[in-house]
């Protein structure tokens, strides 16, 4: 009978051991993501990043993209329609991160196309006709421009405003985030400042209403 009490004594007290442990360990990933959000802000928040939605939305996503990027345009109509179901609720902002062959000349052209105030339209024309300049991985800048110029940019302004000086700043800076947050594939996504624990749609969808649980309690 002593035996068994003993048993049973030290039965409870690893249970108690393994539940303060892992106690410990949830609460010290949660502040570690934490810090990691807080340190990730400094990358994420760049006031040149072109942005849709309500620019004071509780839920800020930064999305990673490359225009080359089949997976960018997948998601791309899918993060819209989160952002519909919840409107004024999201804000998403792009950054370059031109990483299929010949994209780093793309996104030249999406960012002078942005200094004419269509870097929307740039960028959904482009990504209905990226099975059209995008072959073999690799992005044919030459192909790109029929399909922009049904835009009505002024083409010549644009073609000059490629190789300017602030759109060369731009993308140095996003590809320089990119790096310190580790960035290495697109679409890579921030919601709040925290990275995707794992990549996919629904593991996007849950970091978002997590964090619109958490900034409006419902």
């Amino acid at each position: 009978m002593k035996q068994k009490n003993i048993f049973i004594a030290a039965a409870a007290l690893l249970l108690v051991v393994f539940i303060a442990g892992a106690w410990f360990y949830s609460n010290r990933q949660a502040e570690q993501a934490a810090q990691l959000a807080a340190k990730n802000q400094l990358a994420l928040a760049r006031a040149q990043a072109p942005s849709f939605g309500n620019p004071n939305a509780p839920v800020q996503i930064v999305e990673f993209f490359d225009p080359a990027c089949g997976t960018c345009r997948d998601f791309y109509p899918l993060v819209k329609e989160m952002m519909k179901a919840n409107p004024g609720k999201i804000k998403l902002s792009m950054r370059y991160a031109p990483f299929h062959p010949g994209s780093d000349q793309v996104v030249k052209v999406m960012e002078a196309a942005r200094k004419q105030g269509q870097f929307q339209q740039a960028l959904e024309v482009l990504f209905a006709s990226q099975n059209d300049w995008v072959q073999n991985h690799t992005a044919q800048v030459a192909l790109i421009w029929g399909p922009l110029s049904a835009l009505g940019l002024d083409m010549d302004r644009l073609k000059n405003d490629v190789n300017s000086p602030e759109v060369a700043r731009v993308i140095a800076q996003d590809l320089a985030d990119a790096k310190t947050l580790n960035v290495t594939m697109t679409p890579e996504y921030f919601v709040n400042g925290k990275p995707l624990p794992n990549f996919g749609f629904d593991e996007l969808k849950k970091l978002v209403d997590d964090a619109l649980v958490s900034a409006t309690g419902k």
